[in-house]
């Protein structure tokens, strides 16, 4: 389900699992900005996704939750003019010690979360009409607390009810351990949650979760630490696990606010373009390590479907 409707998993392509687009840090004390003039941020942002199109990619997740800037009208835009698939998120984002979650939530049931969520995917997000296609939710360090365990239950409750992945922002190992006795306790399926950021945790957790079925994203491909992907990578290649891996480069854009003129400028998190360091930097060391194009379109092409397809 993009942006722009459905979209058959067959014409997914190659595909970038955990980028943004635009993202605003200051939490729920402010309103996100929505720009009321769009141009700024299109004519900022367009050209780096047509380069995406000229790289060979054709769908990328967006995965800026609600309440840290989501604006689905721009990604739509923003899909039209690159003619790149774009898919948005429902869910809530508990990490970062609550900062990005509504006052609201205190008085939410594990039922009600679900039941609004399923209310964006049946009608659209807000009054947009735009519809989610994968459930995003942000939790912590450590096992999980009361709230974090309420949206994780929502968020499987949900899954259950659409087919929608679920992809969990995770602060470390603790957290996807505390994650996975939830899921085995509710008998949910593996196949269908995702560890965002496994990149937090150690090669044998990952290679743990990994055999019980989880999706291993290593998101935040960067050029300074392009190493240590290339050696989670090969660890995982070695336990016969490339089946269950994602990457990404978690780039984008933040919203920047200079005395009421709003702006956006790219993450300060190690590339200096977005979306383009796996193209340009980590697939040459991957073949040169002895990858395979049949292994590289495994993680870019195949495994993306099978992580996130929805059900007929």
């Amino acid at each position: 389900m993009t942006v722009r409707g459905k979209l058959a998993v067959g014409d997914m392509g190659k595909t970038l699992v955990h980028e943004h687009v635009v993202t605003n840090f200051n939490g729920t004390a402010t309103p996100n900005q929505s720009f009321k003039d769009q141009t700024l941020a299109i004519n900022t942002i367009l050209p780096y996704l047509k380069h995406l199109k000229t790289l060979g990619y054709s769908t990328l997740f967006e995965c800026t939750p609600s309440y840290i800037g989501k604006n689905v009208r721009l990604l739509q835009k923003l899909s039209e003019l690159s003619d790149l698939h774009i898919v948005t998120n429902t869910g809530y984002y508990a990490a970062v010690d609550k900062k990005y979650l509504p006052e609201s939530i205190h008085d939410e049931t594990v039922s009600s979360l679900a039941a609004l969520w399923q209310k964006e995917w049946q009608e659209g997000i807000a009054d947009t009409g735009i519809r989610p296609g994968f459930i995003k939710l942000g939790v912590g360090s450590g096992p999980l607390d009361a709230i974090e365990q309420k949206i994780f239950k929502a968020g499987l409750l949900l899954s259950n009810r659409t087919g929608m992945a679920v992809a969990v922002h995770t602060g470390d190992g603790a957290s996807v351990a505390s994650q996975a006795r939830l899921a085995e306790e509710d008998n949910f399926d593996f196949n269908r949650l995702i560890w965002v950021h496994a990149q937090n945790g150690e090669d044998e957790e990952r290679i743990r979760m990994a055999k019980k079925g989880l999706w291993i994203s290593l998101d935040g491909v960067s050029k300074t630490r392009i190493d240590d992907y290339v050696a989670m990578i090969v660890s995982l290649r070695e336990h016969g696990l490339l089946s269950k891996l994602l990457l990404s480069h978690d780039d984008g854009w933040a919203v920047v606010n200079n005395n009421g003129e709003y702006s956006v400028t790219p993450f300060e998190n190690g590339n200096d373009a977005p979306y383009q360091t796996i193209s340009e930097v980590l697939l040459k060391k991957l073949y040169e390590r002895g990858f395979t194009k049949e292994e590289i379109d495994l993680l870019f092409i195949e495994n993306p479907k099978l992580a996130f397809a929805l059900p007929k």
